[in-house]
């Protein structure tokens, strides 16, 4: 079967670091876009970075840029997000998602969702 399993959240003090990791199994995900999204309680889904399938393009939303760099290591089926200088805010479940193109994944569409892994970030 085909799955998505995040790892590497935790709870972090602001202005930490912390890098989660998706793994990918059952497929090679190396034609689709891989991505991230967040959710905070009481909030909606919420957009985090995205790389193509082939790691040409890659595009975070405003409130992460500059702190958070995805990245995809498509021999290890795997994709990453570095997240540095951490805040109360960035506080969510965070999940993985893939798509075949990258546009429809920026704007939610998935074929595939992990389970989430849970950051925390304490002032």
């Amino acid at each position: 079967q085909v799955q998505l399993v995040e790892s590497g959240g935790g709870l972090v003090q602001a202005g930490g670091s912390l890098r989660l990791s998706c793994a990918a199994s059952g497929r090679t995900f190396s034609s689709y876009a891989m991505g991230w999204f967040r959710q905070a309680p009481g909030k909606g889904r919420e957009f985090v970075a995205a790389v193509s399938g082939g790691g040409e393009i890659t595009w975070s939303a405003a409130s992460v840029k500059g702190r958070f760099t995805i990245s995809r290591d498509s021999a290890k089926n795997t994709v990453y997000l570095q997240m540095n200088s951490l805040k109360h805010e960035d506080t969510a479940v965070y999940y993985c998602a893939a798509h075949p193109a990258f546009g429809p994944l920026v704007r939610g569409q998935a074929d595939y969702w992990g389970q989430g892994t849970q950051v925390t970030v304490s002032s």
